[in-house]
């Protein structure tokens, strides 16, 4: 006989229960619903949940209630399948960060930008996924190594360039626990000795790796002040594909990402979703091995200087940015044209765009 699959609503806004359960009804699952912590309790305590969806506050009148993140605790410890997800019209970075580390949620819904297709398509994967076999237990912190994650040397290597201990240790339990071999740097200068000794199949990098540059006038001005965003050049220069992950969120400035720097994907931290986040990995590792190498005949100056021309500087500028001189730019640029036999600065950007 089958049993039916639960999910547990606890939002103390009625239009908002009806909207979430409606859609998990829909999707197949008997729904218990609750509009306050110490009924939320008692349900997790009578049945096992396969989904909850947690308003973050349960007190209208206080905003700074917070009786959501206990029933995530209390989720974690007594249900430890269920796929917990954060309902809240207050999200920050921290809160994203410590929902998911700290109170082992899926994912934090922001009620200002929810989408009901996008929920629908969660729902349902979420749902074919425990519906046809037991959700597994969130992974533990412990289970990564404090320093670098994966089992072996011939697991795809990732570099994580993220400054801030409780994102690098979501990454480090998320991606170590997926197989992945993963590098963490802190700084612009760490990373950047790790791009030029070590060669890895991608890159997670977040922008702002200094606290004091991360305001919207600096990021939206000068970008390039910015430690992570000046290290996307040397990234690329690697042929590594990179996905950023920040918590800046200036549609000038992620655009300015995508079009000079030339990245996979950009993903908030605001928004950040275990399930998203390995598949944009997955989608950035196959994309990078279906393209093949085109240029692996250069080195890996002259892919700086590449990537530095297909974004239309003059050989003055990349020195500039590389820090040598104009005539060991054109002796690299001679080297470029040689190795992939061209003749114009216009062949080489197509070749860069092309490979």
């Amino acid at each position: 006989m089958n049993h039916p699959i639960r999910a547990l609503v606890v939002d103390d806004d009625r239009s908002w229960m009806e909207i979430i359960s409606e859609i998990l009804e829909d999707a197949g699952f008997l729904v218990d619903r609750a509009d306050r912590l110490d009924m939320a309790l008692e349900m997790v305590r009578n049945h096992a949940h396969r989904m909850a969806v947690i308003d973050l506050s349960l007190n209208e009148r206080d905003h700074h209630n917070q009786e959501g993140l206990r029933m995530l605790d209390e989720l974690h410890q007594r249900d430890p399948g269920c796929q917990a997800l954060l309902l809240t019209g207050y999200a920050t970075v921290e809160l994203a960060v410590s929902a998911i580390k700290q109170f082992g949620a899926t994912d934090v819904l922001r009620k200002e930008t929810f989408s009901r297709s996008d929920f629908r398509k969660l729902v349902a994967k979420i749902g074919s996924e425990t519906m046809t076999e037991p959700a597994p237990a969130p992974p533990q912190a412990a289970d990564v190594p404090a320093s670098d994650a994966g089992a072996t040397e011939e697991a795809t290597r990732v570099l994580i360039v993220e400054d801030d201990p409780g994102w690098q240790e979501i990454l480090l339990e998320v991606l170590g626990d997926a197989g992945f071999n993963v590098r963490r740097c802190t700084s612009f200068g760490e990373a950047l000795g790790c791009l030029r000794r070590e060669k890895f199949n991608l890159a997670i990098v977040d922008l702002s790796l200094n606290p004091h540059l991360s305001g919207g006038q600096t990021s939206r001005s000068r970008p390039e002040s910015l430690e992570g965003y000046r290290l996307l050049a040397a990234v690329r220069g690697a042929n590594t594909p990179v996905i950023v992950l920040s918590g800046l969120t200036d549609p000038v400035l992620i655009e300015q990402t995508f079009d000079q720097q030339h990245i996979f994907a950009f993903l908030e931290k605001q928004a950040f979703n275990r399930r998203i986040f390995l598949q944009t990995v997955n989608e950035a590792l196959r994309q990078a091995g279906s393209e093949g190498d085109s240029l692996s005949v250069l080195t890996e100056r002259e892919r700086e200087v590449l990537d530095l021309l297909a974004r239309g500087l003059t050989n003055k500028e990349i020195g500039e940015v590389l820090v040598i001189t104009t005539n060991t730019v054109k002796r690299h640029l001679k080297s470029i044209f040689t190795k992939l036999d061209i003749h114009t600065r216009a062949a080489a950007v197509n070749k860069y765009k092309a490979r």
